[in-house]
């Protein structure tokens, strides 16, 4: 076991799955030598080649493009978008052809290739490196999108997505690429796709969360049991497509309340189709209304992103209105 950051975990395990399968490359804008602008590929062109880790042209739509055309052909590609804002250029080459390509060929084809991006705030990147864009992608039938928030399930869950015979999105929340270390397992392991994690136990009311924010409920259900005694679960959803929905509902059966946090901005955002799911499969288990906690229905800010993304405090505000409802 070592102690690794998220980002180094990405980098272990892309490391990993290369070292155990030869038809596993990496290929995006810097990726190479330069190791990506967060080091999350840093060494594997050294110790791979320039044939299985390489440098592209700034074209996220060829990027994808090409990604989609080795995969159909053998290979199994992990895309680097430098930035998920910058993923939109790409968007038609995922939703259109990567998502669709198994149901459009009746099971002829698959397309197993991970398209790797960092998400989400915490790095004063301003509105142009800084956006959450799950609910765009969750949104595809033939998409799976995942989202860790630990180092171990960085590379598991990576590993995973990798050896997936459809493909991923694998969304890495950049607030916590260096924001701690946790012990991961060298080698060989992976986390399954579509499975929620307890990141905290507890009856009194249920957190769903995921990326960025889980620490962030973490911290908010800590803070409530000190205050108040009440012991809050935080789920981590870990696989936003397709969702463990059995587990999310499972949980609200056993609190009876629910809280969804999310960075996005609110309207359409996933937390909603988290509260829809609970109010039309789990209303008479609720005790009180579902309440979301998100980022605002703005373009995201550069000076004010402390007051954008949703804290600990804001979190504990919405659970004290769910419990004292």
């Amino acid at each position: 076991m070592t102690a690794l950051t998220l980002v180094q975990a990405v980098n272990d395990g892309l490391r990993t799955a290369m070292g155990g399968d030869d038809t596993v490359m990496v290929l995006g804008e810097d990726v190479g030598l330069k190791g990506g602008v967060f080091l999350a590929t840093d060494g594997l062109t050294k110790e791979f080649g320039e044939d299985r880790c390489f440098d592209t042209p700034l074209s996220e739509d060829g990027i994808v493009g090409v990604g989609i055309g080795l995969a159909m052909n053998g290979m199994r590609p992990v895309c680097e978008i430098q930035f998920q804002d910058f993923i939109f250029p790409a968007f038609d080459q995922i939703v259109s052809e990567a998502a669709k390509m198994r149901y459009r060929s009746g099971g002829m084809y698959t397309v197993p290739m991970v398209i790797r991006t960092p998400y989400g705030g915490g790095i004063r990147g301003g509105l142009y490196h800084s956006q959450s864009g799950e609910a765009y992608f969750a949104h595809t039938p033939g998409l799976k999108v995942v989202v860790p928030s630990t180092p171990y399930d960085a590379k598991g869950l990576l590993i995973a997505a990798i050896e997936d015979p459809d493909p991923v999105l694998f969304l890495e929340p950049k607030a916590l690429y260096r924001a701690f270390r946790e012990e991961v397992p060298e080698g060989y392991y992976t986390v399954p796709l579509s499975k929620t994690r307890n990141a905290r136990e507890g009856n009194d009311l249920v957190i769903y969360c995921w990326g960025a924010m889980v620490p962030v409920c973490a911290e908010a259900a800590d803070r409530i049991a000190e205050s108040r005694g009440k012991q809050v679960r935080v789920v981590d959803l870990r696989t936003l497509m397709p969702l463990d929905e059995e587990a999310v509902l499972e949980a609200v059966r056993e609190c009876g309340r629910a809280v969804v946090v999310q960075e996005a901005p609110r309207f359409c955002g996933y937390a909603s189709e988290i509260s829809a799911m609970l109010a039309e499969h789990a209303v008479e288990y609720l005790e009180a209304p579902v309440k979301r906690v998100t980022g605002f229905d703005t373009p995201f800010p550069n000076t004010l992103e402390n007051y954008y993304m949703p804290d600990a405090r804001r979190v504990i505000d919405a659970v004290e209105q769910v419990l004292d409802f």
